[in-house]
């Protein structure tokens, strides 16, 4: 049964509910919109109805959007391993740190759940051509989901983008076009191209369903962890999708009675030292971030100058009672490599960042020994072996 009824505005400014059977991007009032759900008939969706169904994000279709006789298009994306990170663990005088290891999902990270969420609503709304800007996972996930649904991908990344990505989206089908600048550019070009066109454009948190897929990481961490959350998040943040699906994933298990009695976890938002907007306006007290200039940093997936979504991000920051920290390059690297030597995770920078941000907490007294912390290294190191030498 699904529970998928409307959409709504995120900000909130007043706007009427949107209707999913219809392609639907922003609200007027040009904020994301977000999916919603009868949680109150949800509340008779029982955990123990999980078992036996197929290890994959899909697992909880009653709270994805999927309406009634709806297949998803998935590559069995989700229900990644927790690794419970006991070296490195012990190296920091921590009992309880767990790395959340996106890379193995399809096309080597977390993109592929937010991705597989979009391209299964945009193919059910009759779509035929997808596009997408990307500093190149959100790329490579748009391209196999579009050929595994017969659908047209149409990719817009920055010149600078590291080969791999791009090899990896021909390998797709999909067409490739390189643009001077940063995904911001990227965007622009995607959109002034496509509309006329009259494209599905798959942007981060310019479609509702992204968040959809993304939000699935945190009801994995329940089913994980026996549904007793974390006491920390640490979560590297670009666009910041993922951070603002599992804030939304907590707010909808703590109504259908899924969370156990805990609390929710504190979520930390990590950003690269010359690309921290969201770390930024948050110590400023700020509801939203300024575009940062000149942005730069090895971690492609952390080169975002503005989000979208940048208030949704910093709201789930604050109620949570987080934080919003920035990491250098080399601190990125270097936590890559232990994350390598220490656990035999093979991780991208940005889940080096997580990891140096988890050091910067304890080094100020934040994170107590029993506390249960998730790392999220949200891709794999293979498309970024570059930056080892």
């Amino acid at each position: 049964m699904s529970y998928f009824t409307h959409l709504e505005c995120s900000a909130p400014c007043g706007a009427p509910a949107y209707d999913p059977r219809t392609e639907q991007h922003l609200c007027v009032c040009g904020a994301p919109l977000l999916a919603r759900y009868d949680l109150e008939r949800a509340r008779a969706w029982q955990k123990n109805t999980l078992v036996g169904r197929d290890p994959n994000m899909w697992r909880y279709r009653e709270l994805m959007p999927l309406f009634d006789g709806e297949a998803p298009v998935t590559l069995g994306e989700g229900w990644t391993p927790l690794i419970h990170a006991t070296r490195i663990g012990a190296d920091l005088g921590l009992s309880r740190v767990f790395v959340k290891d996106e890379s193995l999902n399809p096309t080597n990270s977390f993109k592929a759940r937010g991705l597989s969420a979009a391209v299964t609503r945009a193919a059910r709304l009759g779509a035929r051509v997808l596009s997408v800007p990307s500093a190149g996972n959100a790329a490579n996930a748009m391209a196999a989901y579009a050929a595994a649904a017969g659908l047209s991908a149409k990719v817009f990344m920055p010149r600078d983008v590291k080969v791999p990505f791009i090899r990896e989206c021909e390998l797709y089908g999909a067409d490739v076009t390189l643009v001077d600048g940063l995904i911001t550019d990227a965007g622009r070009i995607a959109a002034e191209t496509g509309k006329p066109l009259g494209w599905y454009d798959m942007s981060t948190l310019k479609e509702p369903y992204r968040i959809e897929g993304k939000k699935t990481m945190a009801y994995e961490l329940g089913e994980q962890l026996d549904w007793q959350m974390p006491d920390w998040i640490i979560y590297p943040t670009g666009g910041g999708t993922g951070m603002v699906g599992m804030w939304k994933a907590f707010d909808e298990l703590e109504r259908i009675g899924w969370m156990g009695g805990g609390t929710r976890p504190r979520m930390v938002s990590v950003q690269a030292e010359h690309c921290a907007p969201i770390v930024k306006a948050f110590e400023q007290g700020a509801e939203r971030s300024e575009l940062w200039v000149n942005a730069r940093t090895i971690a492609d997936g952390l080169r975002v100058p503005k989000a979208v979504g940048d208030f949704l991000v910093l709201r789930a920051v604050r109620e949570s009672g987080g934080t919003a920290l920035a990491v250098t390059d080399a601190e990125m690297v270097s936590a890559m490599r232990e994350l390598g030597n220490r656990e035999g995770i093979s991780a991208a920078p940005e889940g080096g960042a997580s990891l140096q941000a988890l050091k910067q907490l304890v080094a100020e007294g934040r994170v107590g020994a029993a506390e249960t912390v998730v790392l999220f290294n949200t891709g794999g190191a293979l498309k970024y072996l570059d930056v080892l030498i």
